[in-house]
């Protein structure tokens, strides 16, 4: 009779603690509205959340990337624009070279293109998070070198960099290169040489030379507004890229809730039904170890 009345109460126990710990997941359920905490939950949701998140992860990671390549492309858009203005200052400087002027009028305007001329090589060497951004690859280094004379004059201007972009990561099966193209940046070379021929043409009233140099800075102009055209391509396209995965990263949160979320009605019924069979069983067990008791001691 001990040994019966021993293994009823082991019983007992164990269904009581089976039922406690049912009822205290269901509850952990209802305060978190999460249903799978441990693997053994249910392994298979729990590999589609693990791949659902890999994936999250390999999104945030284009995020970053596409923030950068904007940053880079916008960083290049606004030094060509501060270009494009001491261009169209230089062309109307030509444009006035052009017409009958005197000494002194000529070399004022000489003197005007001298400091146009600094002020380019200054923006075409401009830096970005410590990267040259008309360098192509070769970040480290200043990719335009000038040679002065005695007096100081930048007398020409030569490119150090290269003709490579780099590619950034924008998903999966895309890449797109937001830096200036190796056409750009020795086209700014151009343009310095262009306004060092300017300010020497004026300085010394030379009309024909004012003329050829006039021509060749139209010439680079038309360079610069269809760079600008496309980083304002470039950054079209990243914004796009953006929102397709964030939009995304929108689905992928969905599916992962779809998978771990708990159904709040359904987890409630269930957490009452077990908290009520929790202490139906405590009565039970109550009075069956009394009776077993009494039958014991008969």
């Amino acid at each position: 009779m001990r040994i019966t009345t021993n293994t009823l109460s082991q019983n007992i126990v164990r269904q009581i603690q089976q039922l406690g710990t049912q009822q205290a997941k269901l509850q952990t359920q209802v305060a978190t509205g999460q249903r799978i905490f441990q693997p053994e939950d249910n392994p298979t949701a729990v590999g589609r959340v693990l791949g659902l998140e890999s994936e999250q992860r390999r999104l945030a990671q284009f995020a970053n990337n596409a923030g950068r390549a904007l940053e880079v492309s916008q960083a290049t858009f606004a030094g060509l624009q501060q270009i494009k203005k001491v261009s169209d200052r230089a062309t109307e400087i030509g444009t006035l070279g052009t017409g009958v002027i005197g000494t002194d009028a000529s070399r004022a305007y000489a003197s005007e293109v001298d400091q146009l001329l600094e002020h380019t090589l200054q923006l075409a060497n401009t830096r970005f998070r410590n990267d040259y951004l008309f360098a192509g690859t070769a970040v480290s280094a200043a990719p335009f070198t000038a040679t002065r004379d005695a007096a100081g004059k930048v007398t020409a201007a030569a490119y150090a960099g290269n003709s490579d972009r780099s590619a950034i990561q924008l998903s999966e099966n895309s890449t797109i290169m937001p830096g200036s193209t190796g056409d750009t940046n020795l086209g700014l070379r151009d343009f310095i040489n262009q306004l060092v021929a300017l300010r020497d043409a004026l300085s010394t009233g030379d009309s024909p030379g004012v003329v050829a140099a006039q021509t060749s800075l139209i010439a680079s102009e038309d360079r610069l507004v269809s760079s600008l055209a496309e980083h304002g391509g470039v950054q079209i396209r990243i914004e796009a890229n953006r929102a397709q995965q964030l939009q995304r990263g929108d689905n992928l949160e969905t599916l992962i809730s779809g998978e771990t979320d708990a159904d709040m009605p359904s987890t409630i019924v269930r957490l009452n039904q077990s908290q009520t069979a929790y202490q139906a069983a405590l009565q039970s067990a109550a009075n069956i170890m009394r009776i077993s008791l009494l039958d014991y001691i008969q």
